[in-house]
């Protein structure tokens, strides 16, 4: 076995050099150019018995797969399922050049550390420690680095579920948005959470009408862009009722809080109210328990002298298990109301509905991802929690494929930080946790398919 020390040297020097390739994907078709990662990889792989698959869904959306047979046909194959591509950054925003892959005292800097390319590092780390040491596994293990996650997919698993199957498919899959320890004190937490699920997803445009006219006597028009605001306005304020659920109980009973802090945090009635008390961990909180509608593009306009006779606005929608898309555009228009007379709803393309997905925990790679846990924090048991945002699981889940977002962070983590850093300013992960979690993914690989 590759000694600790070694496997985290090597996923940190691999994630720096992951940052400054810079695969930026702002949701257009020739962004991301993950290539350059892909590139980065298969020099990283160089001098080992593997054979990467590089494939492309359009010039240069590349994604690798590496694949080490298992001696077992029978036994459970895992696949390591990371993103290479990242989303924009607002430069003005950040300390550090977000490409550069800093190292400032004991962290790194760059958009992607978190979201996901840590990850992604650990799992060509384990993967190549693997095949390096020649050590025969029972079951597959198969390591795919993934492009367009960030844009939905459609360039990434998604197609590869459509025209490559079976490069990238595994009985059980391990991916992002898991590893936060919980409670206890740093270094000592009751728990680390496990991502065993995720809301889902429904993207929504209305389509707003008015009357055009000049702008020099705007009084009394109809002007689609005000009524695009209205419709921001309300559809902010709008305040479904919560759903409490079975898993963020189990996060409240965890935090170590109050009694009766903890009880209006599982109250129907008053969980609004509660949420100030859980500082950067209040918008996760109320994520985790209501169906959620962001007005995130908003379009109106064409001449600064014409009154707008259109206005478009892009909802981003998360919602709840058990919610269908009958009852997402139900929300809409309760909160929307007398405005519905302007606005059509519409599906955005492609997107337009992906149900809320969940894997059991009775599994036997969970019973690892609890012993690893405990490894890493001895008395620590896994805290399985719904993702509020999407990831490449959702395509796994819906094969029927056994998925879970998981990784082992340092005592200085909790997840409303976590949360607040990935897309954010001055993303960052400190040293420690790289090498965790390497050693994290190393230990899981070994007890699970070893």
């Amino acid at each position: 076995m590759i000694d600790s020390p070694s496997l985290g040297d090597e996923a940190l020097a691999l994630l720096r050099e992951l940052i400054r390739s810079a695969c930026v994907n702002d949701g257009t078709y020739a962004s991301g150019q993950e290539i350059r990662n892909t590139d980065v990889l298969r020099r990283f792989f160089d001098g080992v018995d593997v054979d990467p698959v590089v494939v492309e869904s359009a010039p240069g959306r590349a994604t690798l797969v590496v694949r080490i047979p298992g001696t077992d046909p029978h036994a459970p194959s895992l696949a390591l399922v990371g993103h290479i591509d990242v989303v924009p950054v607002m430069h003005g925003g950040w300390s550090h050049d977000p490409f550069a892959a800093d190292i400032v005292g004991d962290e790194l800097y760059g958009r992607g550390t978190l979201d996901m390319l840590y990850l992604t590092a650990a799992y060509a780390v384990a993967t190549r420690a693997v095949a390096s040491e020649g050590r025969a596994l029972r079951g597959d293990l198969v390591f795919v680095a993934v492009a367009d996650e960030e844009g939905g997919s459609r360039l990434g698993i998604e197609w590869l579920m459509q025209h490559h199957p079976e490069l990238i498919d595994a009985d059980y899959v391990l991916t992002e948005s898991g590893g936060v320890p919980v409670g206890g004190s740093a270094g000592t937490p009751h728990s680390v959470t496990v991502t065993v699920g995720e809301k889902g997803l429904a993207r929504r445009r209305l389509l707003i009408r008015g009357i055009p006219g000049h702008g020099s006597a705007p009084w009394g028009s109809s002007n689609a862009g005000v009524i695009a605001a209205e419709a921001v306005t309300r559809l902010t304020r709008f305040a479904p009722r919560a759903v409490i659920g079975d898993y963020w109980p189990r996060y409240v009973d965890a935090l170590d809080l109050d009694p009766e802090v903890s009880r209006r945090l599982t109250s129907v009635a008053e969980i609004l109210g509660a949420l100030p008390e859980l500082g950067e961990l209040a918008g996760y909180a109320h994520a985790t328990t209501h169906t959620t509608i962001s007005p995130n593009v908003i379009r109106a306009g064409d001449a600064i002298n014409v009154i707008p006779g259109e206005a478009s606005i892009d909802l981003d929608i998360r919602q709840l298990p058990g919610v269908s898309p009958e009852e997402v555009d139900a929300y809409v228009m309760s909160a929307l109301g007398d405005l519905m007379r302007h606005i059509e709803i519409v599906d955005v393309v492609g997107a337009s509905f992906s149900p809320a997905n969940v894997s059991p925990m009775d599994t036997p790679l969970f019973e690892v991802l609890a012993e690893v846990i405990d490894e890493a924090y001895p008395g620590a048991v896994p805290l399985p929690i719904i993702a509020a945002g999407g990831s490449d699981a959702r395509f796994y889940r819906a094969k029927g494929r056994r998925a879970y977002g998981f990784s082992v962070l340092s005592g200085r983590w909790d997840y409303g930080r976590f949360r607040h850093l990935i897309h954010g300013n001055d993303e960052h992960i400190d040293l420690e946790s790289i090498a965790l979690t390497a050693r994290a993914i190393d230990s899981v690989v070994r007890r699970f398919l070893g």
